[in-house]
This record gives C-alpha cells, sequence and structure tokens, in this order.
C-alpha cells in the first residue's frame, strides 16, 4: 500500500512537470490570414520551453533558434517577394524530444500573403469602423455601398484587444481577418479604406495592424524611458506614479448594498454630436473653458493604470507586443485628447518622441510615419493651436501630414466623410515611399515678405493656386439632420471666388479679416486697416468653414500663422464665419 501511494505521488509530480512545461507557440501576430513584410528580413517570434529549439519553414527558407532563459525565441526570415497565399511552418522540439512538445509536433499557419504591412494607431477617429450598427457613433456617410463593394481578399486587418498595462507586455490579443461584405463592418474605417487605396493602386497585398484606442492621449503610446528621460516630460510620469502609489495604498472599497430606492435611470449613450471622450481642455488655449479632470476609462476602478490618458499605458498593452513586426510604416489619427502640462504648448515635442522611440524600438530605420491633421470642429478640442502642433511633425524625416480643414463636421467630433482623408493619407504614402510621379501635399506655408502695406507669403506645393473647391468628394460634411437621419454635404455657396479666412495683424497683434489674392504661387495679403502689417493668419480657427486655398491637385493649404508668438490674441479671438 505504501509502495502504491509512493508510485501513485511520484506519477502526480511527474504529471504535473509534463503539463508546466511550456508549449511551443508564436505571437498572436504569426497566424492564419496574416500578412507579411516583403523586401525586409521578417522576424518570426514566439515562447517555448527555455533553451528548446524552433524551426520555422516559410517559401523554402528554413530558420531555427533556441528559446532563451525567459522562453521567447525569434527567427528572422529573408527578405520574401510579394504573392501568395502561402503556409508557413513552425516545428517545436526539434533536438530528439528531450523537452517540452514531442518530436517533430508543427504548427501550420495557413493563408499567408505577402505584401505592405501598415500599423494604424491613435484614439477614436482611427478606431472609427466602417459600420455604424454596433459602433455608434461611427460609421462611413455611405456604408451600405461601402460594405456591398468590400470584395478584397488581399487585405487583411489585425485589430489588436484593448489592453492597458503598467509594463511592456511580450504579446497581444487579435486575430487577421480578410476583408469581404462579411467582415469589414468592423474594420477601421481608415485602416480598411487606406489598406483598399494601396491594394488598389500597387496590386499587392496590404495588410493594417490597428492598435488604437479611443480618448487616448499622444503620450500613452511612448515608452517609459523616452518620457521619463526628457525633462520637459518627466513630469508627466511623476504625476502618472504618484496617482498610482496613491490608488494601491488605498484600502479595498467595502462593498456597497444595492439601494432600496427606485432604480436609477440608465446610462445615456454619449449622441454623434457629443465633444471627444474624455477631452480635457487646457488652461490657456484659445476658447478654453475651465479645465476638468479627465474621464476615466471604463471598468478602469479609479486605477490610473486603466485610465487611457495615462503616460505609457497603452505603448505597454498594445504596442510593445507588436515590436519588431515587420512594418512599412505607420498612420496615425490622434490629438482631440491633450491633458495637463505641458499640454498644447508640447504636444508635437509628444509626438516626436513617440516617433522617434517607435522607430528605435522596430530597428527599422526611419519607417515613414503619416499622421492626420484634426478636421473643423466647432470645439475647443480641435482648435488651431492643436493643429500647429501637428504641423510640427512634418519637421521630422520621413513624415507626412494629411489635412482635413475642409472635410470636418460643425458637430461630430468623427466626421464620416473619410474617402478624402484616405485618399489624401494614400497620396502621401505612394507618393514617397511607392515612387508614384504625383502631389502629395496641400500648400505648406514657407516664408513671408512685408511689402509695403501687404505681406507677400510664399509656400511649398504650391503649383496652381486656387480658390476651386474640388468637386463632390472634398465638401464639408453637416451633422445629421435630426428629421430624416441623413447626413448632407455641405458645400460653400460657390466654388470659385475670393479667398477667405485669411488676417492681418500690426504690431499690435490685432487681427483683422485681410484680403488675400493669389499671384502665381504665391498669396498677397491686405487690409486697409492695417497700413503696417507684421503677421499673417489663415483658417486659425475652430471651425473655419470656406477656407479654400488649394493647389491644383485639389488638397488644401495646411492652417498657420507667421507669428508663434501672439497667442493671447489668438486666445481673445471669438469663433466668427467670414
Amino acid at each position: 500500500m505504501k509502495t502504491r501511494l509512493v508510485g501513485a505521488v511520484v506519477c502526480a509530480a511527474l504529471c504535473v512537470a509534463v503539463s508546466a512545461r511550456a508549449e511551443v507557440k508564436p505571437a498572436a501576430l504569426f497566424s492564419d490570414h496574416m500578412v507579411l513584410q516583403n523586401g525586409m528580413e521578417v522576424p518570426v517570434w514566439g515562447t517555448a520551453d527555455p533553451g528548446e529549439k524552433v524551426t520555422v519553414k516559410f517559401l523554402g527558407q528554413t530558420k531555427s533558434a533556441s528559446a532563451d532563459a525567459g522562453g521567447k525565441w525569434t527567427v528572422r526570415l529573408a527578405r520574401l517577394k510579394s504573392g501568395g497565399p502561402f503556409t508557413m511552418t513552425i516545428i517545436g522540439n526539434t533536438n530528439g524530444g528531450s523537452k517540452g512538445s514531442a518530436a517533430g509536433v508543427s504548427i501550420v499557419i495557413s493563408d499567408v500573403l505577402v505584401g505592405e504591412v501598415w500599423l494604424g494607431s491613435g484614439q477614436s477617429n482611427m478606431v472609427f469602423n466602417v459600420s455604424n450598427t454596433g459602433h455608434r457613433p461611427y460609421g462611413l456617410l455611405d456604408e451600405k455601398q461601402e460594405i456591398a463593394d468590400a470584395n478584397y481578399p488581399q487585405v487583411r486587418m489585425f485589430t489588436v484587444a484593448d489592453t492597458k498595462s503598467l509594463t511592456p507586455q511580450a504579446d497581444v490579443k487579435g486575430e487577421w481577418k480578410v476583408c469581404s461584405p462579411a467582415t469589414v463592418a468592423d474594420f477601421s474605417a481608415i485602416g480598411y479604406l487606406f489598406a483598399r487605396d494601396l491594394n488598389q493602386a500597387l496590386k499587392v497585398p496590404v495588410g493594417i495592424i490597428l492598435s488604437a484606442y479611443g480618448a487616448s492621449t499622444a503620450e500613452a503610446w511612448v515608452p517609459r524611458e523616452a518620457l521619463a528621460a526628457d525633462p520637459l516630460l518627466k513630469p508627466i510620469v511623476d504625476g502618472f506614479d504618484t496617482r498610482e502609489a496613491a490608488y494601491k495604498a488605498q484600502p479595498p472599497a467595502a462593498p456597497t448594498p444595492p439601494a432600496a430606492a427606485a432604480p436609477a435611470p440608465p446610462t445615456p449613450e454619449a449622441p454623434p454630436t457629443s465633444p471627444a471622450a474624455g477631452l480635457a481642455v487646457i488652461p490657456g488655449a484659445a476658447g478654453a473653458a475651465a479645465p476638468r479632470p479627465a474621464r476615466r476609462a471604463r471598468g478602469g476602478g479609479g486605477d490610473p493604470v486603466q485610465d487611457q490618458h495615462q503616460p505609457t499605458v497603452l505603448y505597454n498593452g498594445m504596442i510593445a507586443g507588436v515590436i519588431p513586426y515587420a512594418i512599412r510604416g505607420a498612420i496615425w489619427y490622434q490629438g482631440e485628447s491633450i491633458l495637463g502640462n505641458p499640454g498644447i504648448p508640447a504636444y508635437g515635442h509628444v509626438m516626436e518622441t513617440l516617433v522617434t522611440e517607435w522607430r528605435k524600438r522596430w530597428n527599422e530605420g526611419s519607417f515613414p510615419f503619416y499622421a492626420v491633421q484634426l478636421a473643423a470642429l466647432k470645439n475647443n478640442s480641435n482648435n488651431p493651436r492643436v493643429r500647429e502642433q501637428q504641423a510640427a511633425i512634418l519637421s521630422v524625416p520621413k513624415t507626412g501630414l494629411a489635412v482635413t480643414i475642409d472635410i470636418g463636421d460643425p458637430g461630430n467630433v468623427h466626421p464620416k466623410n473619410k474617402e478624402p482623408l484616405c485618399d489624401r493619407l494614400s497620396r502621401i504614402a505612394l507618393a514617397n515611399v511607392y515612387g508614384r510621379k504625383m502631389e502629395f501635399s496641400g500648400p505648406v506655408y514657407a516664408s513671408m515678405k512685408v511689402e509695403g502695406s501687404a505681406i507677400r507669403l510664399t509656400f511649398t506645393h504650391a503649383d496652381g493656386l486656387t480658390t476651386h473647391y474640388p468637386d463632390g468628394l472634398y465638401a464639408h460634411v453637416s451633422a445629421a439632420d435630426p428629421a430624416t437621419g441623413k447626413v448632407a454635404a455641405e458645400i460653400p455657396e460657390s466654388n470659385d471666388g475670393p479667398l477667405r479666412w485669411f488676417q492681418i495683424a500690426g504690431a499690435d497683434g490685432k487681427y483683422v479679416d485681410a484680403q488675400a489674392t493669389i499671384d502665381r504661387s504665391t498669396v498677397v495679403v491686405r487690409s486697409a486697416d492695417v497700413p503696417a502689417p507684421v503677421a499673417v493668419r489663415y483658417a486659425w480657427d475652430n471651425y473655419p468653414y470656406g477656407a479654400n486655398l488649394y493647389n491644383s491637385a485639389g488638397l488644401p493649404a495646411v492652417p498657420f500663422r507667421t507669428n508663434k508668438t501672439d497667442d493671447a490674441a489668438a486666445a481673445a479671438a471669438p469663433p466668427r464665419t467670414p
């Protein structure tokens, strides 16, 4: 009896030991329907028992590696050519079966394509789904037709599950979906349209890794070490650490018994016309209201780690586990949520830090990074000082800016007219990455010269300056009609006419509406009320409806001011319609 008991104990111990061995497992991104990047080295990684040998076979290549002491293995495939579908095989324990999985047991990943891979990140306008159904307040203008036409099997999307974390995570959750009318409704609209446009132009597969979170701040996507090493940004991390320590020091709250009174009314869903969720207005911003605390993420329970406004938490939960998946570049749509100090004045610096750090950690060199500038909106979240900080990204090599000043919605922070936005994003990529001979930017202010009582402005990307509003696609979009629910295009009375939204100021910094005329590739600005001008600004308003400086490609000018020291005058200027 004693022998049987010892034997049983030994058997149980062995069974536990065997069951505790790590299963050979690729990272979540390496799964059926994935798209791998062409033309560059492709890392493939996952987990296994420490020391276990893992072999990856793909397109005639056989690469092996042993898991390190932490159980992570990585192999690197040599450059791949576009095509597919292919099959990848991952074989664990090829050293004879002494550890972990049985010898020769393999994982087969099917329907693998090779083409172009882009990362899409930011806040709710990047999350914005193709369909409104199940995703209020999202949905494209003509979502039924978009969904019906979405038969693009070479377009794939991996949507990273929402995850916030105090420390960098080794993996993410999600799965690759093939684009079809049955799946596209849940795709990010910007990710889908951008991928579709590239796929149709390049005739190669395109994959989007969508890692975005509504109402998130830029610093939430930046690694902790980068913020902590920057004297301007370190206070953001210090404040977060203080809040987290205070949260952890709190004793657990006693459960609250249900009230015997009438049931609480349901929490209303925010309508499409509501301001950006979670936005905290920055003191000192143009037209700023009194500041209010940032709203916690749903289910946060007061823990700062579960608040998408806090630094590093989304990088840790939703980007760290994607690195170093081979990508061509990144697209970014964020800016409505800018919190705390240093706030708006440092937003451009935060974004430059984000781009620099992502590039460093991916170790692919200066991959392209293309951002979307905030659209026109009758809300302080989309004020011109934010757009100015967003435009500062252009000082960083291999970046681009898709301007949306003419396709906003006066009452909806989530404009539904995403088609022209994605056309502008894909133009930037096609011209700068894929060598297409095409204009990819609207006019960008370059310099000014005082000429008597006028100021002459020069621009880059200024071929064929015009006031002509491009027909149809590039129209403002008004809010839905409450009676019919339809969203109507809001088009200026005339597609041609005088330039609008130019203002001029003298030494006193008081801006007045100005007369602006196009002179070949320059714009001359003057006003009888300002005989000695020193500064000009354009589209300097939350909602500059009718701003109409374009180039011959139909791309709008980037809003600007020539004098960046006039914040007090800018803050005092009320919204208006010229």
